[in-house]
C-alpha cells in the first residue's frame, strides 16, 4: 500500500520533532523528503541519511517494502 506524504512527515517528525521537513510526490512510492536539522551538525551526508532511512522504521526494507524510493536531502540548518 503506497505511502501518502502526510504518512512519511509523521514518520519523520517521530524522529526529528524539530526539523523542517517538507515531503513530495504524488504516487506514494517514488517520493522525495528534504529533512534540515540540528542533530545532523558533525555528521557525513550517509550518516545523515541513514537516520532518516532508519525513522522510516523499515518501510523501505525490500521489494514489498511500502515505499519504493525516496529521493532525500539532508541538512543542518544555518
Amino acid at each position: 500500500m503506497p505511502m501518502s506524504a502526510h504518512e512519511i512527515e509523521a514518520l519523520l517528525r517521530e524522529t526529528f520533532p524539530d526539523a523542517e521537513i517538507q515531503v513530495g510526490g504524488s504516487d506514494g512510492v517514488h517520493m522525495s523528503a528534504m529533512v534540515v536539522d540540528e542533530s545532523f551538525r558533525g555528521k557525513n551526508r550517509v550518516q545523515q541519511q541513514r537516520a532518516v532511512y532508519a525513522a522510516l522504521k523499515g518501510k523501505m526494507d525490500g521489494s514489498d517494502g511500502e515505499l519504493h524510493a525516496l529521493a532525500l536531502t539532508t541538512k543542518v540548518p544555518e
